[in-house]
């Protein structure tokens, strides 16, 4: 594991995205046991994977000092899920590469909150990272996260069979976007996110 790092954590206008806490493992296992937040994934997860997947982002942040963070309301404190940069550890198409991803509970869908906290990710991943491109990827079925990624401005760059699916499932195909900083520093509505 490498030195570890002061932690960065951000406020965006409606979320606090922070590291992990204890108190966070209880909702996070309640948002990965839901088939709908689980969709596009092979399975739901084990409360006991649903931990240890939890434990890595904190081990991770603690590291590096960014991950994927957990997202917070700021109105009520109420744990929400997870939004952030990670480095994927298997070999994609496209790597190396800093990946954006997000997960959140069903019933902070459809208000913009995934959209708001990506795009303050993608600040400090530009910003105070100085990275010089940003990736995300899915299932190309899953209509919802490749709508948000066009919505932060990334660009689809090709497609790919996921090497840990088995060849017989239907979430294998998957597509991948880019964003390189100098499309992120052009004047958009993408980057618009003021973060503290």
């Amino acid at each position: 594991m490498q030195t570890s790092k002061a932690v960065i954590e951000f406020e965006t206008a409606r979320l606090r995205l922070r590291q992990w806490r204890m108190a966070d493992r209880g909702p996070f296992a309640a948002l990965n046991a839901d088939p709908e937040v689980m969709a596009f994934f092979p399975a739901p997860l084990t409360r006991a994977a649903s931990d240890a997947m939890a434990s890595r982002c904190e081990a991770l942040i603690d590291a590096r000092g960014w991950g994927f963070w957990a997202c917070e309301l700021k109105r009520t404190g109420d744990f929400m899920g997870f939004v952030g940069l990670h480095v994927p550890t298997m070999a994609l198409p496209f790597s190396p590469c800093v990946e954006i991803g997000w997960r959140l509970a069903l019933p902070f869908w459809g208000q913009g909150y995934a959209s708001e906290a990506a795009r303050g990710a993608l600040a400090v991943g530009f910003e105070r990272l100085a990275l010089p491109e940003i990736v995300s990827f899915t299932a190309i079925v899953n209509a919802r996260s490749r709508a948000l990624m066009s919505r932060l401005g990334m660009r689809q760059a090709g497609a790919f069979m996921h090497p840990s699916l088995a060849d017989d499932s239907p979430l294998r195909a998957h597509c991948w976007y880019r964003l390189p900083v100098a499309q992120w520093r052009a004047p958009s509505e993408h980057n618009s996110e003021t973060v503290t």
